[in-house]
């Protein structure tokens, strides 16, 4: 496989998360995770099974998630990190969350293929 063709995959592998995070469907969305995957933002450091129970129970959903500009994509044999600039809106507390933000996903290649193990989120400048 090809440098580039790799780089497509993690890209459209990106992109097939976001529209599983869309769906709402945890047991869609967790297909693409680590089992010790976390997400570190800048209220700290959520866990895999956290994050899927509060998906689970409907608190938190999502109607928008989309990759704007280039994405950055570099590969270091099994490991790789992607990084892009997100728009995304959610729903949590009963109400709708616009966001931008810059988005660091880190994948490992698993036996049965790359999984995220972390995710890093910072809000965008205005």
């Amino acid at each position: 496989m090809t440098t580039d063709t790799l780089e497509q995959e993690l890209v459209d592998l990106l992109d097939d998360w976001g529209r599983a995070i869309v769906s709402d469907d945890a047991d869609r969305i967790a297909a693409f995770m680590d089992d010790d995957w976390a997400i570190v933002s800048w209220t700290g450091i959520t866990s895999r099974d956290d994050f899927l129970a509060v998906v689970r129970s409907g608190a938190l959903g999502h109607t928008r998630m989309e990759g704007v500009g280039e994405r950055r994509v570099r590969v270091l044999g099994d490991v790789a990190w992607l990084s892009v600039r997100v728009l995304s809106t959610a729903q949590y507390g009963g109400r709708d969350i616009d966001a931008d933000e810059w988005t660091t996903d880190v994948f490992a290649r698993r036996p049965d293929g790359w999984r995220c193990v972390l995710t890093h989120i910072t809000p965008a400048a205005d």
